[in-house]
């Protein structure tokens, strides 16, 4: 049997093999000496997980346990932790809301945004609420801000030790752009990004990464869902497949591979919602209750057609998420629980079109929506 240790750096509880003297945590990546005593004390009991030794992502080491080293190995220094989120269970997410607060170009609905699909997915889509790790301005753990090397590790996070039969979720609400593509593995020419909090100094993050990180890892049997609420986020997780829609509903999938670039899963399955085709750009929008609350139109949209038609197919869901859009400009109040929590409807003159791109083609009016 495995036995729980505090790691040293960021002192989440670490599941520890019972052989192991030295176990490297998966969220701060610090290295903990186990006890010799303990040890001692644990070398009687058969150890039930040497006939389920698997190859961890990162390396060698035992299923769900990352990088067992010996006692010859020096840890390093102790690095920050990323937050106090474990890394545990079959439902994980990573929810990104920036305001960008002071800035000329700062929003005002994205942390809203993250605030709502966090209800939805704990409250509707069972979530346990200590696998979401929500990064925004708000938080009071410098870690938990989201930068870009908060970002970056939370992207990491999202998908260490995915196996089968999990789900993941991606929220990013914020700006995006788009930027000259350097390595030509872009149809149009142009490489997508996010904008971290810290963009002006640090750099954005672009599709090349995001794909690298969290979709070409993903495992066979294992799902990605990914919301993408910013500008110039069609195809910001380079994905190889694209849905065209029309107004009517036909669609047409559209190939977005290039030889030499391989933009695929290790087998899993991984889905991108995206606000906006790469040349467009979206918009939050007001609220017209007393409190005039801002909110992303692709998010809002996103979840009341989730909360509004249970067990509902892809298709049926883009399309109610473009009559959401389509209503708020004409001024109709929205309904569904979630509107209900938030009490806010929509109204804007954004003219962008939720779209969705995945690893693979399926006919979106048969293939149910399952988180």
């Amino acid at each position: 049997m495995a036995r729980r240790e505090r790691c040293s750096g960021c002192k989440l509880y670490l599941m520890v093999p019972p052989e192991a003297q030295s176990i490297r945590c998966a969220v701060c990546h610090t290295i903990t000496n186990t006890n010799n005593a303990a040890i001692a004390r644990w070398g009687h009991v058969h150890d039930s997980l040497i006939g389920q030794r698997r190859t961890s992502p990162h390396g060698s080491g035992t299923h769900a346990f990352p990088y067992v080293y010996g006692p010859h190995q020096r840890p390093p220094q102790p690095r920050p932790p990323l937050s106090p989120v474990s890394v545990h269970g079959r439902k994980r997410a990573l929810l990104c809301g920036l305001n960008y607060y002071g800035k000329p170009y700062g929003l005002k609905g994205s942390i809203n945004d993250v605030k709502c699909m966090r209800y939805l997915l704990v409250e509707k889509l069972g979530f346990p609420i200590d696998s979401i790790l929500m990064l925004t301005e708000d938080e009071k753990d410098p870690y938990k801000i989201p930068t870009k090397q908060n970002i970056r590790k939370g992207l990491k996070w999202l998908v260490y030790g995915c196996q089968p039969g999990d789900s993941l979720v991606f929220h990013f609400s914020g700006h995006g752009d788009r930027q000259i593509d350097y390595d030509n593995d872009e149809v149009d020419g142009f490489d997508e990004a996010l904008c971290p909090l810290d963009h002006d100094t640090e750099g954005k993050i672009i599709d090349d990464e995001i794909n690298a990180t969290i979709v070409r890892p993903l495992p066979r049997g294992a799902m990605l869902h990914a919301i993408i609420d910013a500008c110039h986020s069609g195809t910001i997780l380079d994905l190889p497949f694209v849905c065209r829609m029309n107004k009517e509903g036909f669609y047409i999938w559209e190939d977005q591979r290039k030889p030499s670039f391989y933009k695929g899963t290790s087998g899993g399955l991984a889905y991108c919602f995206s606000a906006c085709d790469d040349n467009q750009v979206s918009a939050d929008t007001t609220a017209f209750t007393k409190t005039s609350t801002r909110t992303g139109a692709m998010t809002f949209s996103f979840i009341q057609a989730v909360e509004n038609e249970p067990g509902l197919t892809y298709g049926r869901l883009l399309n109610a998420m473009r009559n959401a859009i389509r209503d708020a400009k004409a001024g109709l109040r929205l309904s569904g629980p979630i509107a209900t929590l938030v009490n806010k409807v929509f109204f804007g003159s954004t003219s962008q079109e939720p779209q969705l791109s995945s690893s693979y083609t399926f006919d979106i009016y048969s293939k149910r929506f399952v988180l």
